[in-house]
């Protein structure tokens, strides 16, 4: 994707970073942060790569309709959606989990970790950790 990453503000207006589809650049970045060395990617020619925007399929992407539902609910729903995919895409990378079951263990976890409003930094991190729980426990009964 040559679009990294886009922001909407308030006033309707985008901010994008764009670059070429190859993961050194941002990898560089992560590494030599803050300074911004050369790049090791050939410079990117925004001309020779027209941009195409098409709406998201949901039914290709669960997990964005998840996403929007969870900051519409606010509170400790995206606290919730965040653990169980942290946990789901960390048992997809030990090979415990397979690519679509990411989506169906944050579904489950937000299905079944009680939401609601958040006011402190303990209760917070109590709902990760339930998140992280019933997770895990999906993914063990996925298994």
């Amino acid at each position: 994707s040559i679009v990294h990453s886009m922001v909407e503000y308030r006033d309707g207006s985008l901010k994008a970073h764009l670059g070429r589809t190859d993961m050194r650049i941002p990898i560089q970045y992560a590494i030599s942060h803050p300074q911004r060395p050369a790049g090791l990617a050939p410079p990117f020619d925004l001309t020779a790569s027209p941009l195409e925007f098409f709406p998201p399929d949901p039914k290709s992407f669960r997990a964005l309709d998840l996403a929007y539902a969870a900051g519409r609910a606010g509170g400790s729903a995206p606290a919730i959606l965040n653990a169980a995919d942290e946990v789901a895409v960390e048992a997809f990378l030990q090979g415990r989990l397979g690519f679509l079951g990411i989506t169906e263990v944050v579904e489950g976890a937000l299905d079944r970790t009680p939401a609601g409003p958040v006011g402190s930094l303990e209760e917070v991190l109590d709902v990760d950790r339930r998140a992280r729980e019933t997770a895990a426990g999906l993914i063990a009964g996925a298994c």
